[in-house]
């Protein structure tokens, strides 16, 4: 999700001089594809910017040897990418979101792809749009190296202007959003290494089977729910980061413990944001229902060591019981449940610790994507249907158990006696 970049996050000098942002300057930026499709479209942002974003060309290509975070290509898939009938520049005003034409290059979920744009008179000033927890490096050249081969100036860890891939794909493809925070957006995952836990997830899906259904990510690192922390809080920003996308189904939420952390320990300020927090999952599941998709909810996992303090503690209990039991959400997967010490269950599993108590490492992650219930789903396995194709999501990004149902009322599944995931 696009959002204004903070002043650390800017791009390194030589990139950040002469009055504005990447003046007379090209960035290489790799991204992950979530769904198969022949044909594509970029979608660039300047929602934050504070004047016209002028993209001078920009080109698309697979990188070198496939792989994340690199600098050179595949020269023998180099496109140019071109804007409004076959113009190769374009200026987008302030506020706006821009697609590129349309562009026969096939794609394939978890590859990655090269973008290459070159902004020859930068943007001005300082306030730019971007996504600076990539865990992606990033490639900067001065000069216009959209079609180089290789660039090696200089290196970021985070993106710039892209805010999402389009496919030409079939009717029956479906998007998958996930609303979160530096959880979701990787944090504690590797640099380069595609091993977010929603990337992980993507990868189960696949393997068994689901090959029809897109993962968008839309989270930020440092994200709320109710109040400007890092980003836009999610109340200001799920219309457009869920249900105005392309091909959507699902929407997941998976957030609010930048909330509980970041408000009072005291225990009426946590019972307000409590209520405030409950009030928000439901507003969001009603707007997401009225769209007609389906609305999953994963619980609050722990707060770590720099939340931990006073009534933080009994808030997030409060919450997780609350998104367990009340029925609100189509399912519920126990993110808590799976990653939580059950010798401590405010604190995560050591082995699951990134070191701050709050971030899962790699194999907390994994561990997530290993007890997903694909099932919330409907999950199918075969080949898709032929079907008329659509616009959708394609990028940005087994279950054993025992269940019963009785009609009209909540399933219950899981796992080895722990509460997984609940659907009505």
């Amino acid at each position: 999700m696009p959002q204004l970049v903070e002043p650390g996050n800017l791009p390194p000098a030589p990139f950040n001089a002469g009055g504005g942002m990447f003046v007379n300057a090209t960035i290489r930026q790799t991204v992950r594809i979530t769904l198969d499709a022949p044909r594509i479209r970029l979608q660039i942002s300047n929602i934050f910017g504070g004047t016209v974003l002028p993209i001078t060309s920009a080109t698309i290509a697979l990188p070198a040897n496939g792989a994340a975070g690199v600098g050179a290509i595949q020269t023998s898939t180099l496109k140019t990418l071109t804007f409004n009938g076959g113009r190769k520049s374009i200026d987008i005003p302030v506020g706006q979101l821009a697609f590129t034409d349309p562009i026969d290059f096939p794609v394939k979920a978890e590859q990655n792809v090269a973008i290459s744009l070159f902004l020859k008179t930068g943007q001005s000033g300082s306030n730019i749009s971007g996504h600076p927890g990539s865990r992606t490096t990033s490639w900067l050249q001065n000069g216009d190296f959209t079609r180089a081969e290789n660039l090696t100036q200089g290196t970021t860890v985070h993106w710039y202007f892209i805010s999402g891939i389009d496919g030409f794909v079939a009717d029956t493809a479906k998007t998958l959003i996930i609303l979160g925070d530096s959880i979701t957006d990787g944090r504690g995952s590797d640099n380069d290494k595609n091993n977010r836990w929603p990337d992980l997830v993507l990868n189960k899906m696949r393997e068994s089977g689901i090959k029809d259904i897109a993962i968008g990510n839309q989270a930020a690192g440092g994200n709320c729910i109710l109040s400007m922390c890092l980003g836009p809080p999610l109340l200001d920003r799920y219309k457009r980061d869920a249900l105005s996308q392309q091909g959507v189904q699902y929407v997941m939420i998976f957030e609010g413990v930048n909330d509980i952390g970041g408000a009072a320990t005291d225990p009426a300020t946590q019972q307000a944001i409590g209520d405030r927090l409950i009030t928000a999952y439901q507003q969001i599941t009603r707007d997401s229902r009225a769209k007609g998709f389906k609305v999953f909810a994963a619980t609050i996992t722990a707060l770590g060591s720099t939340y931990t303090g006073g009534s933080r503690e009994d808030q997030r209990q409060r919450i997780n019981t609350w998104i367990r039991t009340n029925g609100t959400f189509d399912a519920v997967v126990d993110f808590d449940a799976i990653l939580r010490n059950p010798d401590s269950p405010s604190q995560l599993q050591a082995q699951y610790d990134s070191g701050d108590g709050l971030h899962p490492n790699v194999a907390g992650y994994q561990a997530i994507a290993d007890n997903f219930p694909l099932e919330i789903f409907g999950a199918r396995t075969g080949p898709a249907v032929p079907a008329i194709p659509k616009w959708g999501q394609c990028g940005g990004l087994g279950f054993l158990g025992k269940g019963t149902c009785v009609a009209g009322t909540k399933c219950v599944v899981s796992v080895i006696g722990l509460l997984r995931w609940t659907a009505n």
